[in-house]
């Protein structure tokens, strides 16, 4: 594996180019529609800088980490910018309701520490969204074959299968909620090909879904024997509905007991 800043540098470059564009347009609306109901405090894009994944999130602080900080014009987007290893997020334990990170497990050796990351800084239910290449599909085979270029970026060496990923999941306690495959088209090169085969785009949502060239999947952190404790008020006005349950279910007794005599 090489470094994980000339990973993310090599994945950007890719990403300008007609593929990693139309990848990059499907990807944002994932995003966008896993991220939009997600309530809480504080939001946290890991990675990814050139790119905003929490733009239809209506969390008021919104921050960013990373190895490679966005640039001066996309900064003032973020409440706040930190450099930082996606291994070791300079944050607090149970700091973090939603956390979103585009490809970051293919732009690290170690991404079964980047979970534990994650784990560490998300609130008990809180939600991580993240995106990854797809090793079983048509972009991942043309990728490794042996006797011509490779087809996606370097990151892409270590992809990181659905499958694996919810194994790596389920170790860590979060539970998939949502996911989604997308990107059928062939590995073509150019924006006029991509466009000549839009039509595979709904024929293998339907007929090989689980053959996208990309996925994005949606996951929450469960806390063991955790529960919700409501506010004084609920408590109040709970007590006060069953005292008036409890009056009405003598009353209607009396009335009983006194037609009965």
């Amino acid at each position: 594996m090489s470094d994980p800043s000339t990973c993310i540098v090599e994945l950007a470059r890719w990403f300008e180019t007609d593929p990693g564009r139309y990848v990059q347009a499907w990807e944002q609306q994932q995003f966008d529609a896993m991220v939009t109901d997600v309530f809480g405090y504080h939001a946290l894009q890991v990675g990814f800088p050139h790119m905003d994944l929490l733009s239809a999130n209506r969390i008021p602080f919104k921050a960013y980490a990373g190895i490679v900080l966005p640039e001066k014009g996309l900064a003032r987007s973020w409440s706040g910018c930190v450099m930082a290893q996606p291994e070791a997020l300079p944050f607090d334990t149970s700091s973090v309701d939603l956390l979103v990170m585009p490809h970051g497990l293919e732009c690290t050796g170690d991404p079964h520490q980047v979970l534990r990351e994650v784990h560490r800084v998300l609130v008990p239910e809180g939600r991580v969204v993240l995106s990854g290449f797809n090793p079983w599909s048509l972009w991942g085979f043309r990728h490794h074959l042996p006797w011509i270029k490779p087809w996606l970026p370097q990151p892409a060496q270590s992809q990181v299968s659905v499958a694996r990923l919810k194994d790596w999941f389920k170790l860590l306690s979060f539970d998939i909620d949502r996911g989604r495959f997308g990107c059928y088209v062939p590995p073509c090169r150019t924006e006029k090909w991509i466009q000549r085969h839009a039509f595979m785009e709904h024929a293998g949502d339907r007929w090989w879904p689980v053959c996208g060239a990309v996925y994005v999947v949606s996951a929450v952190k469960k806390v063991a024997g955790m529960r919700l404790i409501t506010p004084a008020w609920k408590r109040k006005m709970r007590r006060r509905g069953a005292r008036a349950a409890t009056g009405v279910a003598v009353q209607n007794t009396s009335a009983q007991t006194h037609r009965a005599e």
